[in-house]
């Protein structure tokens, strides 16, 4: 049975059972009724025996009939009272139900049914011929509040945005809560207003980033917005269906607020539908190119700076689609963490990468890249161990890299996944070292074995090199950055590399700041499996390895 026969099912005894309550209220009203005609002939018989002893009493039936009368009256009274009081506690429980679907208990704001149900109000209306603005609101890093000071302090935080949320919106607007940390307001607006609109939205962003007093402490959240207008000009089909546009468009506004940085507002452009629509086909080409195995792996070349000998190779994703032709790692790895396939994308190529080097000399290492995402996963250490057990691969020739931007969102976790990782005998390096906040302290702290500085600040010294004499004072200061970096690393004895080595120019700069690492297009593009090993061949560095194959000879499967 489902749940509303359920419902009617319980509801039917108490409607039965106030019908009967009726029922007995009319009875007692035909029995007043025969009391008054009962009583007008018994009464005066009772007065004139009692006065005039001559004569007799009513008889027994018509009393008897009349005390009745009474009893019915006394009995359907009652019953008619608790009947009023039990209509009264039944609305009162069903405004309290009403409230309760309408409200969201913790904040006091509108909850998401409620906000769909104003939404499409607002839009309906005519009262006025005003516009209806929706904004949906998202707090920036609130899960990593709830996870470092716990669901108390969270809620104190989703009490305060409420707060401010509702001491900011005009009075004709409404507050809900969609859920978790997603907020949502439904602004009626006028076409020629946008501009206090947009000036509304400014103050909202900012009054809700100051900082929050908890029981913890200050906490500081900011929030990304979304806003969409449904003009009242725009012809309306289906109001429900023009309000679910509405609030995805207003999604897909935030989530672009996001993604150019947070702490902002954004308003919803076309162009965004697009992007989704292709950010869908995209989501959908990946997971049939992971079970077509069109992912493979690209390995560049890891050099010594100082003697030149290849040292190893960093791995790097390449996808040739069918459908969408040859997509960069730049575009195709962010929506595969948006969607959740990083995972499985990334284990495919390491899994392919170790059954590749596993074949190259023991001398060579590999690099790997691994996403914020799958650093959040607890699972990543014993998802790689497997991987390495299965390719018998040694797990001192694998470095994980890990991007500075992750030590950002949790250095707690980021701490327990590196020594998780180091406790495999993997070595460990900091990613895109110097384009982040990591404090000295902090590298002190954690396990690298290798920094790596990133190419933004490396490709800066080709410009130093080909600046005119008069910019000296520019050369000198950029040289000093590139320089600083090398420094720090050497002075916590942690190994360096440098990405970007695109010229000569650039790799005699990085050879008079010291011994160090260098991988870049100078030294060869980005090359599959087959063309590695044909370099290594002719670098005459499979001879002496055990079961080394002649050349021209296929390379054993794995």
């Amino acid at each position: 049975m489902n749940r509303r026969a359920g419902d009617k099912t319980e509801q039917r005894p108490r409607l039965n059972k106030a019908e009967r309550d009726i029922v007995l209220l009319g009875i007692a009203t035909a029995a007043i009724i025969m009391f008054v005609g009962i009583g007008g002939t018994v009464m005066p018989q009772v007065a004139r025996h009692y006065l005039d002893g001559s004569v007799g009493p009513p008889e027994t039936a018509l009393v008897n009939a009349l005390l009745l009368n009474i009893a019915l009256i006394i009995f359907g009274w009652r019953r008619y009272v608790d009947l009023r009081q039990e209509i009264d506690q039944r609305r009162e429980a069903e405004e309290r139900a009403r409230h309760l679907s309408q409200i969201d208990p913790l904040t006091g704001c509108y909850n998401r049914r409620c906000a769909t149900e104003k939404l499409i109000e607002a839009i309906t209306s005519e009262a006025d011929g005003r516009d209806t603005g929706f904004v949906l609101i998202d707090l920036d890093g609130f899960k990593e509040i709830n996870d470092t000071n716990g669901h108390l302090a969270g809620d104190e935080v989703l009490l305060s945005i409420a707060q401010r949320l509702r001491d900011l919106v005009p009075t004709e607007g409404i507050v809900a809560r969609l859920g978790g940390d997603e907020f949502a307001v439904v602004l009626p607006t006028q076409s020629e207003d946008l501009e206090q609109v947009e000036l509304w939205a400014s103050r909202m962003v900012a009054h809700v980033a100051k900082p929050i007093e908890t029981e913890v402490g200050a906490l500081e959240v900011t929030i990304s917005a979304g806003i969409a207008l449904q003009r009242k000009s725009d012809p309306i089909d289906d109001v429900e269906s023009t309000a679910r546009t509405l609030m995805h468009r207003a999604d897909l506004a935030m989530y672009h607020a996001k993604r150019a940085g947070r702490n902002r507002y954004c308003w919803f452009d076309k162009s965004m539908e697009e992007e989704a629509r292709i950010r869908r086909e995209m989501e959908s080409a990946i997971r049939a190119g992971l079970a077509r195995g069109e992912f493979v792996p690209h390995y560049e070349q890891q050099i010594d700076l100082e003697s030149g000998a290849l040292v190893g190779f960093e791995m790097l994703a390449r996808w040739d689609s069918p459908e969408l032709g040859q997509v960069g790692p730049d575009i195709f790895i962010p929506v595969a963490e948006n969607c959740g396939l990083i995972g499985p994308l990334s284990e495919s190529l390491i899994r392919q990468a170790l059954d590749d080097a596993k074949d190259w000399p023991a001398s060579l290492t590999l690099s790997v890249n691994v996403s914020p995402v799958q650093l959040r996963d607890p699972w990543f250490p014993q998802k790689l161990l497997k991987l390495l057990l299965g390719s018998e691969f040694p797990p001192a020739r694998l470095d994980v890299e890990i991007s500075e931007s992750c030590l950002q969102e949790n250095l707690t976790a980021a701490q327990t996944m590196i020594v998780s990782l180091k406790n495999l005998g993997v070595r460990v390096s900091l990613d895109d070292f110097g384009t982040g906040f990591t404090s000295l302290t902090q590298l002190r702290t954690l396990p690298f074995d290798r920094v790596k500085i990133d190419r933004s600040f490396v490709g800066e010294l080709r410009k130093v090199a080909e600046a005119a004499p008069e910019l000296e004072f520019d050369r000198a200061d950029r040289d000093h950055i590139v320089g600083t970096l090398v420094s720090l690393g050497k002075g916590l004895q942690i190994p360096v590399t440098a990405e970007g080595v695109e010229d000569n120019s650039i790799l005699e700069t990085l050879r008079t700041m010291g011994d160090m690492k260098g991988q870049g297009y100078l030294y060869g593009k980005p090359e599959d499996a087959a063309a590695v090993m044909k370099r290594l061949r002719q670098l005459d560095m499979l001879s002496n390895m055990p079961g080394a194959q002649p050349e021209g000879m296929e390379r054993k499967s794995a």
